[in-house]
């Protein structure tokens, strides 16, 4: 029996529906689901593996014009995803008409890999807006084969796999077959509790906001975590925690909820708050979160 193998990277502007196809395709929630854009940082693999064959789903960082280190960073994981793409997935949302960055568009018109332009939250559209974007997307990316899809209600999803299998080139697995992702244990951990602050808090405060986790002590029924949560501003310190406590114990409660559920163990999180200046635009502190690698 043939086998295929291959990298499907998922690529576009922010908060168009990247990580919700990718928990889709996985059937796990590996990447943070939030309305709020900007909340995918790295590049996150989830595999998906047949009999026949394994896909290596990426989910990156949406695509904008970056304003400090971090999401200077943040664009390097998305040129990294040209680099090594089998096929290319470009996702747009109904009412959008173009990317925020018109080299990376240029890149996906004339890449030579096959390229699958999906447009997304389709359910909240009409039939007659929906039939006007695909014809106006085979004009402007005329190299795509165009699908509209909603990723959220998993219409059309199944079809969408089964072309990506096809698409796919001949290669042995890249992981074993039983992996699901190349990310660490703690990886998630970080992302759930930094999804339950994007949830809860407004502004500015989700973005300067990063996650470590500095202890996980796994026994036979329980798991241990000791997590810190970074701010850059002493301000910030003092909202993260809340009036007694109650907002920061309130992430700490929803997140073990989370990781329980990931980790099918029960699950006892401990939670503190540092203030790490301006780490955003720190280039030694970047690498040490996984940024600048």
């Amino acid at each position: 029996m043939k086998h295929k193998a291959g990298f499907v990277n998922i690529i576009g502007n922010p908060n168009v529906g990247k990580s919700t196809l990718m928990n889709a395709f996985v059937g796990e929630k590996l990447s943070i689901i939030t309305s709020k854009a900007q909340t995918t940082r790295h590049r996150i693999l989830g595999i998906v593996n047949g009999e026949d064959f394994q896909i290596l789903f990426s989910d990156t960082p949406g695509i904008l014009k970056p304003a400090y280190e971090l999401q200077t960073s943040m664009m390097g994981f998305v040129k990294s995803a040209f680099e090594d793409a089998d096929v290319l997935i470009y996702m747009v949302e109904i009412g959008e008409k173009e990317l925020k960055d018109e080299i990376f568009f240029e890149k996906i018109k004339t890449t030579s890999v096959p390229v699958l332009l999906l447009i997304n939250k389709i359910d909240k559209s009409t039939q007659e807006e929906v039939e006007e974007k695909v014809i106006y997307w085979k004009e402007k990316v005329p190299n795509a084969e165009v699908y509209v899809i909603s990723a959220l209600e998993k219409f059309n999803v199944d079809g969408l796999f089964d072309r990506i299998v096809e698409l796919l080139p001949e290669s042995p697995a890249f992981y074993p077959k039983d992996q699901l992702t190349d990310k660490p244990e703690r990886f998630f951990i970080n992302e759930a509790i930094r999804e339950k602050i994007l949830m809860h808090y407004k502004k500015e405060i989700p973005y300067s906001v990063e996650v470590e986790t500095e202890e996980f002590i796994e026994s036979d029924k329980i798991i241990r975590i000791r997590s810190v949560i970074m701010v850059e501003r002493e301000t910030q310190k003092g909202i993260i925690i809340g009036h007694k406590g109650a907002a920061l114990k309130r992430v700490g409660v929803e997140a073990r909820k989370d990781l329980e559920k990931f980790f099918d163990k029960k699950i006892h999180l401990e939670l503190y708050v540092k203030v790490n200046k301006d780490w955003r635009s720190d280039k030694r502190q970047l690498r040490r979160f996984g940024y600048n690698d």
